[in-house]
């Protein structure tokens, strides 16, 4: 029994078959190449190490990303044309040069729906279960394709080194640390990692971008002792003070000779006998340490971890003192805010009813985008005045307005040359 044209109804389930298989295949690759582009290499390397040898085959591939992708494309590019060229000589055979017409329709729907659309579709919802499943096919047929993908690379590299395009030059767009962040900052708009996780991911990996002057207490509002005040004086300010370490100088503030430890003063007093007329305060104090401004913040705390002690003086390129830095102003920038039962409460934000806040001029940039979960810029300016400051380019007076960065600036309060206080009014967020 034959069908129009002279085929027969068995080459047809022939035919048909063939068809099947290589949508099928073709279904694979497609589906194959978005799985592995959009798995988590991470994951992978977690199921790496607890012993998944499918986990280990993918990270191999992804190893070889372009031998990859390229011997994706070839195995969909050889079925796709397989599939098309069978189905035209079997329609053309039936009913003539009409066939063609009708197999460009139908493996146009065909491919579309099933080799493309359906397979992307649940590789990117599943990219890690599909990227397992399918690893050691796509090995084989990486394996496979070997010859014929060196050829087209060599090929590839060939044609663009005529355009003057160096692969082996090619630079990422974002560092390591900018796609972490991303990533994690992604993940948290998602739903599945929580804000303060997200702050501590990010302070981590800032640190080395982050110098001493971004996270030390400013000269102007360090707590230094003038060491020939009467040492009964000094006592009860060490008392009042809420630091443990405090800095002592000599003719100018400038001039630091040592740093008084409440701890160490507190065991002369006992020597002593509660007689504070008999405390000598040099052999007690410390030798200063003095860093330079310039610093990283991941350079200073492995110095704080090597020399094992907590407490930096900040000075620039000229010697002058800028301020201090401390163990725990470096772990803030990790953690937030630690505040003990000595500390003085942040009060440089105050939340108004008509959706405004009110923030000190000195106030860190940083330490408001945690508070407030905002993305004001940090990279020019460490404290919301200098924000200002640096985006008016000059310095504004009391009353005046700006608009940048998402937000209306209103200066409330200056005194001289400084921003003491301001109100932040973010704009509406416009529904798309």
């Amino acid at each position: 029994m034959h069908g129009g044209g002279g085929v027969s109804i068995t080459n047809i389930w022939v035919a048909g078959a063939i068809l099947f298989g290589c949508i099928l295949f073709s279904a694979l690759f497609s589906g194959s190449e978005t799985a592995m582009t959009a798995a988590s290499r991470a994951r992978m390397h977690a199921l790496e190490k607890l012993g998944d040898p499918r986990a280990a085959t993918v990270n191999r591939l992804l190893a070889g990303r372009d031998r990859l992708i390229g011997a994706m494309l070839l195995g969909n590019t050889l079925f796709n044309i397989g599939s098309s060229a069978l189905l035209t000589t079997v329609l053309v055979a039936m009913v003539g040069e009409r066939g063609a017409i009708y197999a460009t329709a139908v493996m146009t729907v065909l491919l579309l729906v099933f080799a493309e659309v359906l397979p992307k579709t649940v590789a990117i919802n599943y990219p890690d279960q599909v990227s397992l499943i399918v690893a050691r096919v796509v090995s084989f047929f990486v394996t496979i394709f070997g010859p014929v993908l060196f050829a087209v690379e060599r090929l590839v590299r060939g044609a663009l080194y005529l355009c003057g395009l160096r692969l082996d030059e090619k630079t990422p767009l974002l560092s390591p640390e900018e796609e972490l962040k991303s990533a994690v900052d992604l993940m948290h708009r998602e739903g599945g990692v929580a804000r303060t996780d997200r702050d501590m991911f990010g302070g981590l990996l800032d640190l080395k971008e982050l110098t001493v002057s971004d996270a030390m207490v400013h000269r102007t509002k360090m707590v230094a002792l003038d060491a020939d005040t009467p040492i009964a004086d000094i006592v009860r300010e060490v008392v009042a003070s809420p630091y443990t370490r405090v800095p002592m100088w000599r003719g100018s503030a400038d001039n630091i000779i040592g740093v008084l430890h409440a701890k160490d003063l507190l065991r002369a007093l006992s020597d002593a006998n509660g007689d504070v007329s008999k405390i000598d305060l040099e052999p007690i104090s410390h030798e200063p340490w003095f860093v330079p401004d310039t610093t990283s913040l991941e350079a200073q705390l492995q110095a704080f971890r090597k020399r094992k002690t907590h407490f930096a003086l900040v000075v620039d390129e000229y010697g002058d003192v800028q301020g201090l830095v401390t163990l725990e102003d470096i772990l803030e920038e990790i953690v937030g805010d630690i505040r003990d039962e000595h500390d003085v409460a942040f009060v440089g934000v105050r939340r108004q009813a008509d959706g405004s806040v009110i923030v000190d001029g000195s106030a860190p940039v940083r330490d408001l985008n945690r508070v407030m979960d905002w993305d004001l810029p940090d990279e020019e300016a460490t404290t919301i005045a200098g924000l200002v400051i640096h985006e008016a380019r000059a310095i504004p007076e009391a009353g005046q307005k700006f608009a940048f960065h998402g937000f209306h600036f209103e200066v409330l309060r200056k005194q001289r040359n400084r921003i003491t206080l301001l109100r932040l009014t973010p704009e509406p967020k416009t529904k798309a």
